[in-house]
């Protein structure tokens, strides 16, 4: 880790306020290595809540705004970047507002939600070209970023299969205190073009498949079900990858798995060895060689990635989590936007944008289409198009 004193990044919220789970964990990691400063949001269209968020995050009241017009008039020329953190319906009009107005944007996943609505992005990035972060926050785990390390320097050999779940259960758990189901958001409860739960957990599938082979999928099969009360949406998806190495994969996600918090799982098979990874223990990795060893890997073993200063806040046998793997990604994204900032390239081993996020929605569209057609549908043919 260089010992430069790195500038504070000066940061605004669209969403993400007190009513959001997922605002506060935004807001945690980007504050946890100092490298960024919110200071200013729209946070809700309610102004109440909009100020209420503000106080909670000692930030001015007269910085919390509950309109987006005001907001970008009013802040333009103090922020660094702004973070979307609004439902995904919502992303595609404000980030276009965000490219007008020339602010580098950082969002959160999906995008967008279609391939329609990534193309309409994707238009006006080419006539007001800026920085485009999203936050596929998984991949800032140090052992999965050890897992790519791995297999980029061949030490599992050839990668022949992938598999990768990420089942949950909030759609059929009851609630240990009202001993009821607790409703899900609204958004959760509409599909599109692309159903909410691939939107919603299977990006996070396909960008770990891709950060960790740097492979895309050549074609694709899908299985969509729905085992939950909420009949009119899917709730469990099946997928089925080839790719053009002979690799093979599939990928589960589900919201009807009983006794799934969060059960992000990933485990590659190659020629050499294999390896497993399971979010709910995310300091251990697990190899396995073809002389029959076996080898459990923390951050205090010799590793590739794993023992770099920046993953160790503090030593190890003290587990950092999710907010800490969130936190190595905005500084990836403090990086980058310097890097662009300087060079006008957007570049960064950790920071991902719209491309790789456009092939994502085009892999699930692919694989509703494989689903509705009981086939096989051919990635390649489908980008052409």
């Amino acid at each position: 880790m260089s010992n430069k004193i790195k500038n504070i990044a000066n940061l605004g919220f669209i969403g993400g306020g007190i009513s959001s789970s997922i605002g506060n964990a935004h807001f945690m990691a980007s504050q946890l290595d100092g490298r960024w400063k919110v200071v200013s949001g729209f946070f809700s269209r309610d102004i109440d809540i909009s100020r209420e968020t503000a106080n909670i995050w000692n930030i001015e009241q007269s910085r919390a705004y509950s309109s987006l017009s005001d907001f970008i008039e009013s802040e333009i020329s103090v922020l660094d970047a702004v973070v979307v953190l609004t439902p995904a319906p919502n992303h595609v009009d404000v980030i276009i507002s965000l490219l007008k107005a020339g602010i580098p944007i950082i969002c959160e996943k999906p995008i967008v939600s279609s391939v329609k609505e990534a193309e309409l992005i994707q238009e006006q990035l080419k006539k007001t070209p800026n920085f485009l972060a999203v936050t596929y926050n998984y991949s800032g785990y140090p052992m999965v970023r050890e897992i790519r390390e791995l297999v980029k320097n061949g030490k599992l050999g050839e990668i022949q299969k992938i598999h990768f779940e990420m089942p949950q259960e909030g759609f059929i758990r009851n609630s240990p205190v009202t001993k009821k189901l607790s409703p899900p958001k609204g958004w959760r409860l509409q599909d599109g073009a692309i159903p909410t739960i691939c939107l919603d957990l299977g990006v996070h599938l396909h960008h770990l498949a891709n950060f960790i082979t740097n492979k895309n999928p050549q074609n694709v099969m899908g299985l969509f079900s729905n085992h939950s009360i909420y009949s009119d949406v899917v709730d469990d998806v099946m997928m089925w990858l080839n790719y053009n190495n002979g690799m093979k994969g599939s990928f589960w996600m589900s919201k009807t798995a009983l006794g799934s918090r969060n059960g992000l799982k990933l485990r590659i098979y190659g020629t050499k060895g294999s390896v497993e990874w399971v979010q709910t223990n995310p300091e251990i990795l697990h190899l396995s060689y073809n002389d029959g060893s076996k080898v459990s890997l923390d951050r205090a073993s010799k590793t590739l990635v794993c023992s770099e200063p920046r993953y160790n806040r503090y030593i190890s046998g003290h587990p950092a989590g999710f907010i800490e793997a969130f936190a190595n990604l905005y500084s990836d994204i403090a990086d980058a936007l310097e890097f662009y900032n300087n060079t006008g390239e957007f570049k960064n081993t950790y920071v991902f944008g719209l491309d790789h996020s456009i092939f994502g929605l085009k892999l699930f569209e692919s694989a509703k289409e494989s689903h509705d057609s009981c086939s096989w549908v051919n990635l390649d043919k489908s980008l052409k198009e």
